[in-house]
């Protein structure tokens, strides 16, 4: 389908974005990171220096706290992504707005954090902020649907890994901030999984390729981070964020939420990427299977 008409579909759902966006407004308590952070451990790292000695928590749960910060980090670039592709006078434009405001405080506080608790090196943290963000994130993609099906996605993944690593972490203070994080992350993803539901209501075979291509070659955003497959192979084996976590947390919740296999009266070509989007989860467990026996994992 030409790419218009893909953009037609998304300005004829503009009063549904309107009404997701006051839910959201309505469901979502606001929180404060500094009542949450720890200021009182906080030392002159110039009178102190850092070393490793002085963490206090696990090296897994400081390398799955940094990913998701350097993850935070691109919060430009998300922002950027939707702002290029939505007219003016889209409702998206005063979601994007305000999405990036609650989205902003998520990188201040895990920083907070990281840096009052002297859970990482702070040279090594700035250097590796300012290399992620010089690298940037580029999606390939300007489909609308896209572009919302990979919101829902992130916006779910990240509600699941944020929550993971704030369990493994044994600090109630690094708990409690990761929780309200991943609150945040949901209330996304509750908006942007209604805004995928409300173009497949209309349209069902215009959004489908959409949906097959974010699931069949989903990515975190921060892949351009530096260590990137070291830092997400640990996260991955101290089950923070895995291949079967994806698979069953949230591959198989969007397929089940949005009915893919109830979908009818498709045409030809949205027929097929039905089929495929339904063989996806056994890849992807296949992938799990094959990487959990690499590492020496087990989930029996």
């Amino acid at each position: 389908m030409p790419i218009n008409e893909k953009f037609e579909l998304v300005e004829s759902i503009d009063s549904q974005v309107e009404t997701l966006m006051e839910e959201h407004k309505a469901r979502r308590s606001h929180w404060y990171f500094h009542d949450i952070v720890p200021w009182e451990r906080g030392e002159s790292f110039k009178d102190k220096p850092w070393d490793v000695s002085q963490c206090t928590i696990s090296e897994n749960a400081r390398t799955s706290l940094v990913l998701n910060l350097l993850t935070e980090d691109n919060l430009p670039y998300y922002h950027a992504l939707i702002e290029k592709n939505m007219p003016d006078t889209s409702a998206f434009q005063k979601w994007n707005h305000l999405w990036t405001a609650e989205e902003g405080q998520h990188a201040i506080g895990i920083r907070s954090y990281l840096l009052t608790s002297r859970n990482c090196d702070p040279y090594e943290l700035e250097d590796d902020r300012m290399a992620t963000m010089t690298n940037g994130y580029q999606p390939t993609f300007d489909d609308p649907t896209e572009i919302f099906a990979y919101t829902a996605t992130q916006e779910l993944a990240t509600r699941v890994s944020h929550r993971n690593a704030g369990k493994i972490t044994d600090d109630p203070a690094a708990y409690e901030l990761m929780k309200n994080i991943a609150a945040d992350e949901n209330h996304h993803f509750i908006f942007y999984k209604g805004v995928m539901q409300a173009m497949l209501d209309q349209s069902p075979s215009t959004v489908l390729d959409g949906i097959y291509r974010t699931f069949a070659n989903f990515e975190m955003p921060g892949v351009s981070m530096p260590n990137f497959l070291r830092r997400s192979i640990e996260v991955a084996k101290a089950g923070v964020y895995n291949l079967r976590i994806h698979h069953d947390r949230v591959l198989l919740p969007l397929i089940r939420d949005w009915k893919i296999a109830d979908l009818v009266d498709l045409k030809p070509r949205a027929a097929e990427l039905q089929e495929k989007i339904m063989e996806l989860p056994a890849q992807v467990m296949a992938k799990a299977e094959r990487f959990e026996k690499r590492v020496g994992l087990s989930y029996s």
